[in-house]
């Protein structure tokens, strides 16, 4: 794989990183407990990794190709974030200084991230478009270790614009508890947008 192979890849898989969305919102409500903002992020970046294995071994193109198996994640995913999304509306969470989290806290932050990228069909999509577009058949390495490649440095850099935006709202927010309040609806009020995109989408389909 060439250099310029590999920052082109980077180059667009940065633009899609920045753009705000599940990840993002979910990213930021943990910034308003702040604790939890590292196991959140490492649940969203699971969700990532179990995606690049999936396309890298094959099973991604399987998957996209039978519309019933993506129809079953896209409702799976949608219906997760729009739980998620109704709940964060109806109690709204604002960081404290006195916030203590317990061990099984972290757990649960780190399975909803989980469940947000790995049921989310879009990363899925993404992965299954990008990788295979970038992997060259021409070069010593294989095909599916390319791809595992990628999909470490995409998730590398979500991972890094993650904690950014999760530690960073923190900061911003932590002196403002009415603000805090204001974005933690926005973050689920983005969640419920997303969820009625994917499933309006599927519906159309």
């Amino acid at each position: 794989m060439s250099f310029s192979t590999f920052a082109a890849f980077w180059a667009m898989s940065i633009l899609f990183v920045i753009t705000p969305g599940a990840d993002w919102a979910y990213a930021i409500s943990a910034g308003l407990k702040h604790r939890v903002v590292v196991p959140a992020v490492a649940g969203l970046l699971s969700g990532h990794l179990i995606a690049t294995l999936v396309v890298a071994a094959g099973v991604g193109t399987l998957v996209a190709s039978h519309p019933v198996a993506l129809s079953v994640l896209t409702v799976a995913g949608a219906g997760y974030l729009f739980w998620l999304g109704l709940n964060m509306l109806l109690r709204p969470a604002a960081p404290r200084a006195d916030d203590v989290q317990a061990s099984g806290s972290w757990t649960r932050w780190m399975l909803k991230g989980l469940c947000i990228s790995g049921l989310n069909p879009k990363v899925f999509l993404l992965f299954l478009a990008l990788l295979p577009q970038f992997a060259d058949a021409t070069v010593p390495w294989p095909v599916p270790m390319q791809m595992i490649v990628l999909g470490l440095v995409h998730t590398l850099s979500c991972g890094v614009v993650y904690l950014l935006v999760g530690f960073g709202s923190h900061v911003v927010l932590r002196t403002r508890p009415a603000a805090a309040h204001w974005v933690s609806r926005f973050s689920g009020t983005a969640m419920l947008l997303i969820a009625v995109t994917l499933l309006t989408e599927q519906v159309l389909d």
